[in-house]
């Protein structure tokens, strides 16, 4: 009987999945299917979690099969990632000015990127206060317990090594090793080798102009196919966004949830919050920043569901240049960079309400202003090289708490809502390196306003 139950639920799941076939063939925009995945999923869930209930072994069973679709996605996602941060990163180089305009570039992206971050440090240590919330109060299950367990295993290499040890491991001592995202810091040493390529393009075109018109030829080329295998994978999206939220919703534990609601809420109010910080940059760069949400919107839907960042970098580039009006060298340095620097929710919002959380349980008091200046500086510094896939959050966290000599086994008792609230952080990390771009192309005079203002721009993608 189970094994028809779980049939049946697959059967649905490829009748939805045809019906959003058919939203293409009726040419409906790709934006619009999107969001059509979204709501069918979560539409989905909810019947199959009510039905059968989380506990279920057909509900864990048809999940399973579902993960073909969604998890499948999510790998091909990361399988583009690295070598499109590496090509969009060494691609951004041929494209720019040289000159004073591409260092003021360069600086602006990073400072508003990590300034970013150290707000957004500010802002998670208020809202953790405000909320009252104390990670000791929190009832740890068996789960919990074995994620405290897993993370303290994790913590403790980072643990034994001094600051300038971990900046170090930054370096890509073997950049093709990195390419391959095994280690923790693998993006960020990726995009650190792209750079001294893209270096060495600049210093070859300043002798020998034949020699780099030629390397520029080849790059393109280069970028040209990596982002023709990203179109193709980006088709799957609503597909990808249907079977994710299906298994998401079905899974989720809503007990666990509305017990750790108070943390809920209180995340989701510093993502806002932040949310409005980027919208008063944009403001402050002489920008309408309704235009702007409208010209996101759909982007941040793909990151919220997502959960990758860097599954989201072809997104993100196609957003900025084609609908906000950013030139390409600018889209590609700001994306790519915000993979893994100034992570504004993973980074910056998470890792420092943790630190508040857990300071009581060692009689530490959060509200002393050296630990909350400390907290803010050491959020600001790790903010470098947190990963742009699932995971980065709490690579970020361990960072942060074993600066702060904090316990990092407690981090554990947030698992049940970890999904939940990874949404909103990714949507977040996503919308500050747009935010950086944007922002950095209206100081340099590289923003198109025609692009920016009008209303039917370009779709996120041909297809």
């Amino acid at each position: 009987m189970d094994t028809l139950l779980t049939l049946l639920n697959v059967v649905v799941l490829l009748l939805l999945i045809g019906l959003l076939v058919i939203m293409h063939r009726k040419n409906i925009s790709f934006s619009k299917r999107v969001f059509a995945g979204l709501g069918l999923g979560i539409a989905y869930g909810l019947i199959l979690h009510f039905v059968y209930g989380v506990d279920a072994q057909v509900l864990v069973d048809s999940v399973g099969w579902f993960s073909i679709i969604g998890s499948g996605y999510v790998k091909l996602l990361q399988m583009v990632a690295m070598p499109l941060v590496f090509i969009s990163i060494l691609s951004a180089f041929t494209k720019v000015i040289i000159g004073k305009n591409f260092g003021k570039m360069a600086g602006l992206i990073l400072f508003i990127l990590v300034g970013t971050t150290a707000v957004a440090a500010a802002v998670g240590i208020t809202s953790a206060v405000g909320f009252q919330l104390d990670a000791s109060q929190i009832v740890q299950g068996d789960a919990e317990m074995q994620r405290g367990e897993d993370i303290t295993a994790k913590s403790a290499d980072i643990s034994e090594k001094t600051l300038p040890q971990q900046i170090i491991d930054l370096l890509p001592a073997n950049p093709f090793l990195d390419l391959t995202g095994a280690r923790s810091s693998s993006t960020i040493a990726v995009v650190i080798f792209a750079a001294f390529l893209g270096f060495a393009y600049l210093a070859v075109k300043r002798q020998d102009e034949k020699t780099a018109d030629t390397i520029k030829v080849g790059i393109d080329a280069i970028y040209a196919l990596v982002m023709g295998v990203v179109k193709i994978v980006l088709r799957l999206t609503p597909f990808g966004i249907l079977a994710i939220m299906a298994a998401t919703v079905a899974t989720s534990d809503f007990g666990a949830i509305y017990n750790m609601g108070k943390f809920v809420i209180a995340s989701y109010v510093a993502l806002f919050v932040m949310f409005i910080v980027h919208l008063l940059i944009v403001t402050a760069s002489g920008l309408n920043p309704i235009t702007y949400v409208k010209k996101v919107a759909p982007t941040l839907l793909f990151a919220f569901t997502s959960r990758s960042s860097a599954g989201t970098l072809p997104l993100n580039i196609q957003t900025q240049t084609n609908r906000l009006g950013v030139s390409e060298g600018i889209a590609n340095f700001s994306g790519s960079f915000g993979l893994s620097i100034g992570q504004n929710g993973c980074a910056g919002i998470y890792p420092a309400m943790l630190a508040v959380m857990i300071a009581p349980s060692v009689g530490i008091n959060p509200l002393e202003p050296s630990f909350i200046l400390t907290l803010i500086a050491v959020v600001a510094i790790s903010s470098f090289g947190v990963a742009g896939v699932g995971g980065g959050a709490t690579f970020a966290a361990i960072l942060v708490l074993s600066a702060m000599n904090l316990p990092v086994a407690l981090a554990g008792v947030l698992i049940s809502v970890e999904p939940l609230i990874d949404m909103g952080r990714t949507a977040l990390n996503v919308n500050g390196s747009m935010t950086a771009g944007v922002a950095t192309a209206r100081v340099t005079g590289e923003l198109d306003k025609d692009v920016y203002n009008t209303e039917t721009s370009q779709e996120l993608t041909e297809i």
